[in-house]
C-alpha cells in the first residue's frame, strides 16, 4: 500500500498534505525502476513536489507553507519512499533543512530564518543538505578576508545537488593558535564559483543524484555567516539539528522496509507455504513492528521539544533500531520471497539495495553506542559524534 491514510488538517488549494502527497505517488513509483537502472538522478519526481506544493509542506502556515510538523512530515517522506526510495531520500535532505529553522522560529523564536522559510514558500526554492560531509567535525577550509571569508572545500553527499537553490554548509577555519571553528553559511548553488561533480556511482539510492558540491574560492561576507561553533564539539544547533532531521531521514529507510515486506507478502500470500516462509515471514513482521516501534520513539522524543545531550542520545539510539531492525527486514523478505526476489522486476532486490544507506548516515553503531554508553554512565558526551 503506497498511500496515506491519516486525516490531516493543512491544506494547499483545497487539499490536505495526505491528498497531495497520494497524488503524487503513483507517477514516483511508475519512475522508480528506471531511475534505478539508468543511476539517473530523479528530477522529474522534483518537478512534480513542486508542482504539488510538497516543497513547503514544512514552512508554518504563517509564513506562506502549509504548517507540517515532524510526525507529518515523516508519514509524507515514508509514503514516498514505498513509491521510491530516492526520491524520498534526496527529499528529506530538503524537508529536514526546512523542518530544523522551522522548529527554531516557532518554538526558539529565531527570526533570522524567517526570510529564508518564506522564500521556500514563495519561490519553492530547495535547500540542499552536505551533513555527510559536514557533521560535527564540519569539512572545508574557511580563510578570513576583509568582509568575510574565502571558501573552498568538496562536500560530499549532496543528494538532489541538480535541483538545489542553496545548499546549507560550513566551513573550517583555523585561528593562529590553532584553534578550529565551523562557521555556517548558505551557498547559492548558482554561484561561478560552485560546481557539481557526477560521483554518484553506488549500490543503492541511486537516484538521489547525491553527487560531490565542489566550491572554490567562494566569498562569504561575514553578515552570511548564521553561527560559529567550535570543531569536533556539540553546539545547541546541532542538538537541535540532530532532534528533527534524524526521525525524517530514517523515516524514509522505513518506508523502504514497509515496501519490502509488502512486496514479499504479496509475491507468496497465494502459494502453499511450508513452515519455514511462515516462519520466516513471521520474523520479517516482528522486525517490521520493532522498526516502526523506535521510530515512533523518536517522533516522541521530538514531541518534547526539548534539544539537549539526552535528546540527541534517545534520537540516536532510536536510528540505530530504525536502521538494525529495517535492514533484517528486507534480509528477511528476500528470503521468504525465495528465488523470485533475486529478479529485478519484482522491486524487492531494489529495496534491499536501497536500505543499506541505513547503515551510513551518523551516528552510525560505534559512535552511538559510545555516546549511549558514557550517557549512561555520566561521562562526557561534547565531543562522541
Amino acid at each position: 500500500m503506497l498511500g496515506l491514510t491519516e486525516p490531516k488538517q493543512n491544506f494547499a488549494g483545497g487539499r490536505t498534505i495526505v491528498e497531495l502527497t497520494n497524488s503524487v505517488l503513483p507517477t514516483i513509483a511508475q519512475r522508480a525502476a528506471s531511475v534505478d537502472e539508468s543511476n539517473t538522478f530523479v528530477g522529474e519526481n522534483y518537478a512534480l513536489l513542486k508542482e504539488s506544493g510538497l516543497v513547503r509542506a514544512g514552512v508554518p502556515i504563517e509564513l506562506g507553507g502549509l504548517g507540517a510538523e515532524v510526525p507529518e512530515l515523516s508519514e509524507m517522506l515514508k509514503s514516498i519512499a514505498r513509491a521510491c526510495g530516492s526520491t524520498a531520500l534526496a527529499f528529506s535532505m530538503h524537508t529536514h533543512q526546512v523542518a530544523i529553522p522551522a522548529w527554531r522560529w516557532r518554538h526558539q523564536k529565531v527570526a533570522a530564518v524567517e526570510p529564508l522559510l518564506r522564500r521556500v514558500a514563495s519561490e519553492q526554492i530547495i535547500l540542499l543538505s552536505s551533513g555527510g560531509s559536514d557533521w560535527i567535525g564540519g569539512s572545508g577550509k574557511a580563510m578570513k578576508v576583509d568582509g568575510g571569508y574565502r571558501i573552498t572545500a568538496r562536500k560530499r553527499f549532496t543528494s538532489g545537488a541538480a535541483a538545489g537553490n542553496i545548499l546549507m554548509t560550513g566551513a573550517v577555519y583555523e585561528e593562529q593558535d590553532g584553534a578550529r571553528s565551523v562557521i555556517h553559511f548558505g551557498v547559492p548553488m548558482a554561484s561561478p564559483e560552485v560546481s557539481i561533480e557526477d560521483t554518484w556511482r553506488t549500490l543503492g539510492m541511486r537516484g538521489t543524484g547525491s553527487n560531490d558540491v565542489i566550491i572554490e574560492n567562494l566569498f562569504v561576507p561575514d553578515a552570511s555567516v548564521a553561527f560559529s561553533r567550535s570543531a569536533g564539539q556539540w553546539h545547541p544547533v546541532f542538538q537541535v539539528i540532530g532532534m528533527i532531521a534524524f526521525p525524517l531521514i530514517y523515516a524514509v529507510y522505513l518506508g523502504v522496509a514497509e515496501s519490502a515486506r509488502d512486496i514479499a507478502v504479496k509475491m507468496v500470500r497465494s502459494k502453499a507455504n511450508s513452515d519455514h516462509v511462515i516462519g520466516l515471514a513471521g520474523r520479517m513482521e516482528t522486525s517490521l513492528r520493532a522498526a516502526q516501534i523506535a521510530h515512533r520513539w523518536m517522533l516522541e522524543v521530538v514531541a518534547r521539544n526539548e534539544p539537549s545531550a539526552e535528546t540527541v542520545n534517545e534520537v540516536m539510539i532510536g536510528r540505530s533500531l530504525v536502521a538494525r531492525h529495517a535492514i533484517e527486514v528486507t534480509e528477511l523478505a528476500m528470503e521468504v520471497a525465495g528465488g523470485a526476489a533475486f529478479y529485478r522486476e519484482n522491486g524487492l532486490e531494489r529495496c534491499f539495495r536501497d536500505i543499506q544507506g541505513a547503515r551510513y548516515h551518523p551516528m552510525q553503531p560505534g559512535a552511538q553506542a559510545q555516546y549511549a554508553g558514557s550517557f549512561a554512565l555520566g561521562l562526557p558526551t561534547e565531543k562522541i559524534f
